[in-house]
């Protein structure tokens, strides 16, 4: 079966995308997207890590929702924003130090970040204990990283050990 499907979350998740990419579960797309479920994940086997395991998916679920939602409303204050006053944007570049160093949760840390509209990860130090991050208005920088750590970091290291 692992022949098969190396990584079924990856394979489920392509199959998914096809599928709403396309917006039919017409049997010539479902075909296919069966078709790419199975064969993108043995071609790029290579690529993809064979060691990540999720643990405690109920807080990955959660961590997902959260991110939902702080993409809204982080939408709302960045529009805001543009069209208040220019003068009112506090642009920054900020270090937050990392407490995890799996390089995936520090990946999906970055990706999250990025995500999030206002924010972006610029930067990861080669130890992975540092992450740069620019933010669009920042009021105070301790508290844009006590957010990070605790929105994100904190239950990305429960998810990815």
């Amino acid at each position: 079966m692992k022949l098969l499907l190396p990584h079924p979350w990856v394979s489920a998740a392509i199959a998914a995308t096809w599928l709403l990419l396309n917006q039919t579960l017409h049997p010539a797309h479902l075909a296919l997207a069966a078709l790419l479920a199975l064969l993108v994940p043995v071609i790029w086997r290579g690529l993809l890590p064979q060691d990540v395991r999720l643990r405690r998916p109920g807080i990955a679920l959660l961590l997902l929702g959260r991110l939902f939602y702080d993409v809204v409303v982080s939408n709302l204050q960045v529009a805001r924003r543009i069209l208040g006053p220019e003068a009112a944007i506090r642009p920054r570049f900020v270090w937050v130090p990392l407490d995890t160093r799996n390089p995936y949760a520090v990946a999906a840390l970055a990706a999250i970040i990025t995500m999030t509209p206002g924010t972006l990860s610029a930067d990861v130090t080669a130890d992975q204990g540092w992450l740069l991050v620019h933010a669009f208005d920042v009021d105070d920088e301790q508290e844009l990283i006590r957010q990070i750590k605790s929105r994100y970091e904190q239950p990305l290291s429960q998810v990815l050990p």
